[in-house]
């Protein structure tokens, strides 16, 4: 018993110094043996790692100034990982801008970031199964074709075998079991008829259901999945016709304030106001969606970044000219104004590089007193400058 406690001593005491980081080596002292190289344990291949992985997530928490939570320390460990790429990019850019890192800012970018994934795998599934209803509309479609000549075909030798039926019992008996395989096959070809129908009505309502989930159901507008589509659409497009392709991200100025001192639903109606405003620059060549929050972004085909930024400013002029009021409660809303950034897509190397731009024009805008659209790369003015 004696010897047994004396072995868990010393187990406590090599774990104490391994774990207080005052292991060494004792086999030089006197009266012990020398070690025996030995492979390495799993536990001592990937507890270092583990502590490496805790030590980046803390420096992560202490660097953005994060309280210790469940959601912080997810989002760190995502972030640490790469489990969240977009995210990660979002704070770095953010950063980089000297914009804090707050939990509601976090928040609000993991619930854009659910509702995309949501949307997508909702397009996912909605597309298999579009492809399945086609599938299944030819193959109803080439079933009751084929049902109806067999029919047709059946009744051309049923009328022949009755016209000889008096020659004998067994081509009588033969006529009314093929009579009887016609009326069934007829039946069938009704039965695929209303199912070839039924089809159509469900990838209508797919369709319709589609359309859907790429609109912005506060402002009408296509939200930020369809704007991405819409994105890629039109450079592939406006490439291949040697066209141009400017883009154009909005937020609206002190939008906050409006939520803070008027409620969200007054914010609410803010949003569509600028929305419909928005929309009413629109056209063939003109795609504007609502990005996220009180941003909105434009796009314009087949405009020099000057046209396009002419178009947007004239609505910039619209919004600040005019003076809302809360209905709820007669109190004005005050000066509504929203800054922006343009850049032209193709004096970029990559679709990233050309949103990039645009943001930090917006960001300038911002910084230089708001209420203006700076195009990507101009010189801001004394404003920012003095800022």
């Amino acid at each position: 018993m004696s010897e047994q406690t004396s072995d868990e001593n010393a187990r406590k005491s090599r774990w104490w110094q391994w774990f207080s980081g005052s292991a060494e080596a004792d086999a030089d002292e006197p009266g012990m043996e020398p070690q025996v190289p030995r492979e390495l344990t799993a536990r001592e291949v990937w507890l270092p790692a583990k502590r490496r992985m805790i030590s980046k997530i803390a420096d992560f928490l202490i660097d953005h100034d994060l309280e210790v939570l469940p959601m912080t320390l997810t989002v760190a460990y995502e972030c640490v990982t790469g489990g969240a790429p977009r995210l990660a990019q979002l704070i770095l850019e953010r950063t980089e801008k000297g914009l804090p890192i707050t939990l509601s800012w976090i928040e609000e970018q993991r619930g854009e970031s659910t509702h995309d994934k949501n949307g997508e795998a909702l397009a996912v599934l909605m597309s298999r199964l579009e492809d399945s209803l086609d599938e299944f509309s030819k193959t109803t479609s080439g079933a009751r074709n084929a049902t109806s000549e067999y029919s047709s075909a059946l009744k051309q030798h049923v009328d022949e075998l009755e016209g000889v039926g008096r020659a004998g019992v067994v081509i009588t008996e033969l006529a009314a079991l093929t009579r009887a395989m016609m009326e069934r096959s007829i039946a069938i070809e009704n039965e695929l008829a209303c199912s070839e129908r039924r089809a159509e009505v469900l990838q209508s309502s797919l369709e319709e259901t589609r359309r859907m989930a790429d609109m912005d159901h506060l402002t009408g507008l296509p939200n930020r999945r369809a704007f991405d589509h819409m994105l890629d659409r039109e450079m592939r497009e406006a490439r291949e016709a040697g066209e141009t392709l400017c883009v154009a991200f909005v937020d609206i100025d002190h939008f906050k304030r409006v939520n803070d001192t008027h409620g969200h639903p007054a914010g609410d109606r803010v949003l569509k106001f600028v929305g419909e405003t928005l929309n009413r620059i629109a056209d063939a060549r003109c795609f504007v969606a609502r990005h996220g929050g009180e941003e909105f972004a434009v796009l314009w085909r087949n405009h020099t970044i000057e046209k396009a930024w002419k178009k947007l400013d004239a609505a910039r002029e619209e919004i600040a000219d005019r003076r809302l009021v809360n209905r709820a409660n007669d109190t004005p809303f005050g000066r509504i104004t929203f800054s922006g950034g343009i850049a032209d897509v193709f004096a970029y190397p990559e679709k990233s590089a050309a949103l990039k731009a645009a943001d930090e024009a917006l960001y300038l805008a911002k910084q230089s007193g708001r209420n203006r659209i700076l195009k990507a790369g101009e010189d801001p003015g004394p404003l920012v400058k003095a800022a």
